[in-house]
């Protein structure tokens, strides 16, 4: 059988938007009141996320960005929260769709804003800890990034008993769907800004903090990760320890609290600015059309839509 002289690149062409994509925190909840991030490089609004300014990500552990994103800049707004307040993060596309990756960890760090309020503070060499980290679903087979790719957020519990001040909360996606090569991994971090009220006394030792870049390094096992790809998935999280203070662990996405509530503060939520157009092209594309049928419904990583890419043009030999 012989091969359309189109068919190749057209397969590719369909699978580009699924390998090339990526994101940001669009949404935070607090307890219920909702706010808005900015979309990268867009004119910025009030908000308590700090706006990154490109959503490829972050690669190298010793990348500056990998402290609150690309280039992010300071936000203008900071939000209450009190100990055990719940919070809710909505990572999505550049384009306002779902997050597009669905193998790798979940991770949420704190630091205080020494010395002045989060919307002045320079987070360069901010102190660490870590509040939570979710990966595997239990079978270890599915990761809990997958529920964020079907549109739920990530569920944080901040510390019951955590000190009251300024803090940035570190909210990071680490996508390992390229860790089996070094340096393969992807990193997502994103900043919020809050002022935890109340009395209490919890605060990390100097033992559980790290600075990032500092917190990992490139050949870590869980960032370098040749067998990722291996079930069950034996995996181990990098990064100090989850604070002995932490809320208890819980899911990261739960379909009960998958839809926004009704109290709103900052930007408006994005809507997709990107188009998309068919071809006029009649040749036998059979096979990228059942291609972009599957991945549109339920997006794969790199790796895994390459496989099948592959098995796809085999077939047709």
């Amino acid at each position: 059988m012989s091969y359309c002289p189109y068919q190749f690149s057209l397969t590719l062409l369909v699978l580009l938007p699924l390998v090339s994509a990526h994101g940001y925190v669009a949404q935070v909840s607090i307890d219920g009141t909702d706010y808005y991030g900015n979309v990268p490089n867009a004119n910025p609004v009030p908000s308590i996320v700090r706006q990154i300014n490109n959503i490829a990500p972050v690669k190298g552990a010793a990348n500056p960005y990998l402290n609150c994103g690309q280039d992010a800049q300071l936000a203008s707004l900071v939000a209450d929260a009190n100990p055990s307040s719940q919070l809710q993060f909505w990572w999505k596309d550049g384009d306002g769709t779902n997050w597009p990756h669905d193998i790798g960890p979940i991770m949420t760090y704190m630091a205080q804003c020494v010395n002045t309020t989060c919307d002045q503070y320079n987070s360069t060499n901010a102190e660490w800890f870590k509040i939570e980290e979710t990966g595997l679903q239990p079978g270890d087979m599915v990761w809990y990034q997958q529920n964020i790719m079907n549109g739920l957020p990530a569920n944080v519990t901040l510390p019951p008993t955590l000190a009251p001040g300024q803090y940035l909360i570190r909210h990071e996606i680490i996508a390992l769907h390229l860790a089996t090569e070094m340096g393969g991994a992807e990193f997502y971090p994103s900043c919020t800004q809050v002022n935890i009220q109340g009395d209490q006394s919890g605060v990390a030792p100097t033992s559980d903090e790290v600075t990032f870049p500092g917190g990992y390094s490139d050949n870590d096992p869980g960032i370098y990760d040749p067998t990722v790809f291996d079930t069950p998935v034996q995996y181990t999280f990098p990064g100090p320890p989850v604070v002995s203070f932490a809320a208890a662990v819980s899911n990261t996405s739960s379909p009960t609290s998958s839809n926004p509530s009704s109290t709103s503060t900052g930007t408006p939520v994005p809507s997709s600015t990107a188009s998309g157009g068919g071809g006029g092209v009649q040749c036998q594309v059979s096979t990228a059309q059942n291609a972009f049928a599957v991945y549109a419904r339920q997006p794969r990583s790199v790796s895994r839509v390459m496989r099948r890419l592959w098995e796809s043009l085999t077939s047709l030999s």
